[in-house]
This record gives structure tokens, C-alpha cells and sequence, in this order.
């Protein structure tokens, strides 16, 4: 299904113009929160060595809109993953055709601007459900990436850090 989706989007003009291919294959490649995903700047890359630093998260303060909150969800949010190649891939053609912008976010909204999570879930809702996939939401990405390293032989407590979550129950406990 995973490969089905990812082909139905890159054949889709609104999430093209949406630019969700790429958002939603670094979320399958990580397993971060939208907020998470919308906040990874450049500078928290480091492609040669495949990995990405988990910094904080895009939120909207009311009077002021939308900010990098320099403090992930949880205390354990702050963390260095791993990204697969294709991912790696997938990043270095988006340097070489990236427009700069103030925050030096790698995911901009179309217009350029930060990314909205609550926007970006509604579109990921609207064109998940255009493509057939109406119980596709974010959170599928997350257990998919928990699935997925799972799969690989790694460990409950790695895939817990993996996805910045706190505690000892493993991801399939906690759903």
C-alpha cells in the first residue's frame, strides 16, 4: 500500500503542487509528526553521514502564527536519526533545487512560508482521500516507520527513539 500511495501521489497535480511527495516520504523515512517534519532546517542535516537532528517543531502562537518551537513534544523529541539512502537521495535534490528562505526550513508551505501542520494535515486528508486512501492520516506514517524498522530486527526501545517517544512499552503496545 505504501508503494501505491507514494505512486498515486506523484501522479497527483494538487499534491504536486501541495509538494507532499517529498514531506510524506521524510515522514515515512523517520516516522516524525507533521510539526517535526515541518521544522528540519539544513542546517540539521548532515547527508553525508545520512542523519538529521530533531530540533523542535512548527506551532501557531496565537497572535503571532506560526513559529519554530525550539522544544520537540516530548523531552524525549530532541534526537539524531538515521535516514535511509533514498531519503538522503531525495534531500540532495531538494538542496540543489531548493529556494532559500528565512528559517531555512527544507519543507516551505507552496507559498514559501512556514508549513502549517493543521493545513497540511487537512490536505494530506483531502488528497489521501481523492486517491482512495480515505484512513490514511499522519499517524500512518508513524507506525509505518515503527512497522518498518520493527521488520528490520530493531529493537523496541531503538524504534521508541527512533520516534521520540518516552517510556519502555514498545510501538505495537502503544498502537
Amino acid at each position: 500500500q505504501v508503494y501505491d500511495v507514494r505512486v498515486k501521489l506523484a501522479a497527483d497535480q494538487r499534491a504536486r503542487d501541495w509538494d507532499l511527495l517529498d514531506f510524506v516520504d521524510m515522514m515515512l523515512a523517520t516516522g516524525k509528526r507533521i510539526g517535526e517534519n515541518s521544522a528540519i532546517t539544513w542546517d540539521a542535516l548532515d547527508l553525508d553521514a545520512g542523519s538529521v537532528e530533531i530540533r523542535g517543531t512548527v506551532v501557531r502562537i496565537k497572535g503571532q502564527g506560526l513559529r519554530i518551537k525550539l522544544k520537540p513534544k516530548s523531552r524525549a523529541g530532541y534526537r539524531k536519526l538515521r535516514l535511509p539512502s533514498w531519503a538522503v537521495e531525495m534531500l540532495h535534490r531538494r538542496r540543489a533545487e531548493a529556494i532559500p528562505n528565512e528559517w531555512g526550513v527544507v519543507f516551505t508551505s507552496p507559498t514559501g512560508l512556514l508549513r502549517d501542520p493543521s493545513n497540511t494535515q487537512a490536505d494530506l486528508r483531502d488528497v489521501f482521500a481523492r486517491l482512495g486512501y480515505p484512513w490514511v492520516t499522519s499517524h500512518v506514517f508513524r507506525k509505518t516507520a515503527a512497522t518498518l524498522l520493527d521488520e528490520a530486527g530493531v529493537s523496541a526501545r531503538k524504534i521508541a527513539d527512533q520516534l521520540g517517544q518516552i517510556g519502555r512499552a514498545s510501538c505495537r503496545e502503544r498502537g
